[in-house]
């Protein structure tokens, strides 16, 4: 989760809401990071989540993740949670719940929902106060004007 925070900054620093991800396989060896880049990319596909998985994806040279966990700072959206399916994660771990926006277990639960051909462990909570400072201040700088 460290990483995905890490990434977090870096995503803040460019002026992206600052989301982080990291994709590590079962022997727990990090395929890939990543931060939101929507802004930067000009793509609202962008999610920090969707670009961790187009990277571990590239790197095994498979599109299924089968075996991975994911850690993402914030909760993923409907759109990163049906990627993680679709990719066949194994395990998502999350900071912070998403009470807007969050696929996962706020608003639905796309990750483990029984009408799915796949399911993913989910362990929310994972240095949360952590990922969630880092959404407050960031929207608090951006209401100020800073």
């Amino acid at each position: 989760m460290r990483i995905a925070i890490a990434e977090a900054d870096m995503a803040r620093d460019l002026d992206e809401v600052p989301i982080g991800a990291c994709i590590v396989d079962a022997e727990g060896n990090i395929l890939a990071a990543a931060s939101n880049r929507t802004i930067t990319n000009n793509d609202p596909t962008a999610h920090a989540e969707i670009l961790a998985l187009r990277a571990a994806a590239d790197k095994i040279g498979n599109y299924r993740l089968t075996g991975t966990t994911m850690y993402s700072t914030i909760e993923p959206c409907v759109m990163c949670a049906g990627a993680l399916v679709n990719a066949r994660v194994a395990r998502l771990v999350f900071g912070a719940h998403d009470e807007r926006f969050g696929g996962v277990e706020t608003k639905f639960r796309l990750c483990d929902s029984p009408d799915l051909n796949h399911r993913i462990e989910i362990v929310s909570g994972t240095l949360a106060n952590d990922c969630r400072e880092l959404m407050q201040d960031f929207f608090k700088m951006k209401r100020s004007g800073s």
